[in-house]
């Protein structure tokens, strides 16, 4: 079980990330990577496609980072780490939410020599739901260095003014260049951290802290698993549903409300210690 310290919590809300180890144990580490190997195969386990899928096999740029999101939904060993309720209750307490539920995952993989993921801030995408407040889980599959390609933060970008997105994210040419224009703005030298750990370690990380990753310049992969949660009493937000990523995920919007529907977006952890009931049996695999 994780557990914050106050000193975390108190390191968190300045520099906007905490870097922490032992998030998941070595034999999860290895059965995640196999599921890697499935998922991009396109081998979905529960026969339920991920709701992206940027790489597979035979057909994906082998200089492109390899990404699917909400792998959860195709593979029940993924969805166990990301449906944890301790990391459900590390999010809601770094954010200083009610609770957190499941907005989507990131299954990605960085081979040797493939390129950058661009500088980005992950709530500047989100405006299709409210409050589009964000707070993410980043765990190493692999052993990380800067070399590798790592996720990198700037300290305290998260209290920068708002950007829109801009760019291409996946293998730019200058992946720091919106960021670097940011940073001007406010009249910063950006100091940027390298989240290196052993594999199982990782990171937290507020919505709108600055972040990307850089080439693959090591000889070994750099895998990570990625929780982006979202606050348990959100909503959809019907005026911006084009906006961001609303078109992919707008797609479960009821007909006759705006309620997150918990199918699609499950809930991990409350204060009040609600939990969707339908995790338990969709772990186990159906029975009927």
């Amino acid at each position: 079980m994780f557990n914050l310290t106050q000193s975390q919590i108190d390191s968190f809300n300045e520099d906007g990330f905490l870097i922490v180890e032992n998030l998941v144990d070595g034999d999860t580490v290895e059965n995640l990577r196999q599921c890697y190997e499935q998922l991009f195969r396109g081998e979905f386990e529960t026969g339920i496609s991920p709701d992206e899928v940027n790489w597979q096999e035979a057909t994906g740029d082998p200089s492109l980072t390899r990404q699917i999101c909400n792998g959860w939904k195709a593979n029940r060993t993924i969805a166990e780490v990301i449906m944890r309720e301790d990391i459900g209750k590390a999010i809601a307490t770094l954010g200083d939410w009610p609770g957190t539920r499941v907005m989507i995952d990131n299954v990605l993989w960085k081979p040797p020599q493939t390129r950058p993921l661009a500088y980005h801030q992950d709530n500047a995408y989100l405006a299709w739901f409210q409050p589009s407040d964000l707070l993410s889980c980043w765990i190493a599959l692999d052993d990380t260095t800067a070399a590798g390609g790592t996720i990198e933060f700037v300290r305290g970008s998260h209290k920068w003014h708002h950007s829109k997105p801009e760019g291409e994210f996946h293998g730019p040419k200058d992946y720091k260049r919106y960021m670097l224009q940011a940073a001007e703005r406010e009249g910063v030298e950006p100091e940027i951290v390298y989240v290196e750990v052993p594999k199982g370690g990782g990171s937290f990380h507020h919505g709108w802290t600055w972040h990307g990753s850089g080439d693959n310049l090591g000889t070994n992969p750099r895998r990570s698993l990625v929780l982006h949660g979202m606050r348990s009493d959100t909503s959809y937000n019907p005026a911006h549903l084009k906006e961001g990523t609303g078109p992919i995920y707008s797609r479960y919007k009821r007909l006759g409300d705006n309620v997150i529907d918990e199918n699609y977006f499950p809930i991990i952890w409350t204060r009040d210690g609600y939990r969707t009931p339908a995790i338990d049996s969709f772990l186990r695999g159906w029975e009927h």
